[in-house]
């Protein structure tokens, strides 16, 4: 588990140089030196009738004067002053290479813990508690929000498939308020959402599935976000073992699963796909997700899965999502539930 960052990625860069030192040389040859002969050519130029050098430490310069060469200088007239290596005296630090073209964000979210204002009070001091998950929706456009309080939802009622509800940004509904008795120590208050909804496709798509049977919609497949293996299928759950983990799926369709159970999946192996199967009891199209966690504190208890969601999706759709400023405080208001209404998913 580790807490999400922000930042940028930082290069460094480092010159090297090599150069040879010139030095200078006699630039002629002894007169005692023999006459030579290619063994496949003809033999060499005859040797000169006077020393070339008439000084053992002299050469001649271009104006028939004698130079000393002992003296670097006068023996090269244009000599190429030597370069001297080693480290910089003054160095330029290294800095972050600056991109020039900034990523855009994919997606928009806000804060963990700000749910719909009068839904309950959120858990704001999160975590990313499943780090490298595979986001459990394989391709379709994909929107966490609340079910219950958004259009076509119990409390307020409307139309299921209203635009309203395929937009951005992302909001957090884990400890939204619930008349089930269903907790979380890391939730402020009892009786809470123990997961984050998901609503997935588009208005046009959601009509699609309501027009058809439901044990012929599969529309979106819906993947395993761990290796691990289907210990649990319940009525309308599939639950996912991954170590210390257990991975709730709920609503799929379940006359249409791809798995059983004691089969062992990799990340990103179709379990099912999309509906609303709630065993006869009304809901919306959407995936109901949540992370059970072996914990040192307090054993098996329900996390928060929104920031462990936010960047599964990052890593899905290749880019960064941006996480927008809140405009209101944190949901405290007393929730009002219509009478007769149990809100227990």
């Amino acid at each position: 588990m580790w807490v999400r960052l922000g930042g940028l990625a930082v290069a460094f860069a480092a010159l090297s140089a090599c150069d040879a030192v010139r030095y200078p040389g006699d630039g002629g040859e002894s007169p005692q030196t023999p006459i030579t002969r290619d063994p496949d050519g003809p033999p060499g130029p005859p040797p000169p009738t006077e020393p070339v050098n008439p000084l053992p430490s002299e050469d001649t310069a271009s104006d028939g004067e004698a130079v000393d060469t002992n003296d670097p200088v006068a023996a090269d007239p244009d000599p190429v002053d030597p370069v001297v290596t080693g480290p910089d005296p003054d160095p330029v630090p290294p800095g972050p290479v600056v991109d020039s073209d900034p990523v855009e964000p994919v997606f928009s979210y806000y804060e963990p813990g700000h749910l719909l204002e009068g839904s309950g009070q959120g858990a704001t001091n999160q975590i990313v508690h499943a780090p490298d998950i595979v986001f459990p929706i394989r391709s379709a456009p994909s929107y966490l929000q609340s079910m219950v309080f958004k259009y076509g939802g119990s409390v307020i009622g409307g139309d299921e498939c209203d635009a309203r509800n395929y937009t951005y940004p992302w909001r957090d509904n884990f400890c939204e308020t619930r008349t089930s008795n269903r907790n979380s120590p890391y939730c402020p208050v009892d009786k809470i959402h123990q997961g984050q909804d998901i609503r997935v496709g588009t208005p046009e798509e959601c009509r699609i599935l309501r027009s058809t049977p439901q044990s012929e919609r599969m529309l979106h497949e819906i993947v395993a976000v761990e290796d691990g293996i289907v210990y649990e299928i319940g009525t309308f759950t599939v639950k996912l073992r991954s170590g210390g983990r257990i991975y709730r799926y709920m609503h799929m369709n379940m006359d249409a699963l791809q798995v059983s159970e004691g089969d062992s999946v990799l990340a990103g192996d179709v379990l099912g796909f999309y509906s609303k199967d709630f065993g006869g009891t009304p809901t919306t199209f959407h995936l109901h997700f949540e992370i059970i966690q072996n914990t040192a504190e307090h054993g098996w208890v329900h996390v928060p899965p929104y920031l462990s969601l936010v960047e599964a999706f990052e890593r899905r759709e290749g880019g960064p999502g941006e996480e927008v400023e809140r405009t209101v405080g944190v949901a405290s208001a007393p929730i009002i539930i219509p009478e007769g209404i149990e809100i227990i998913e």
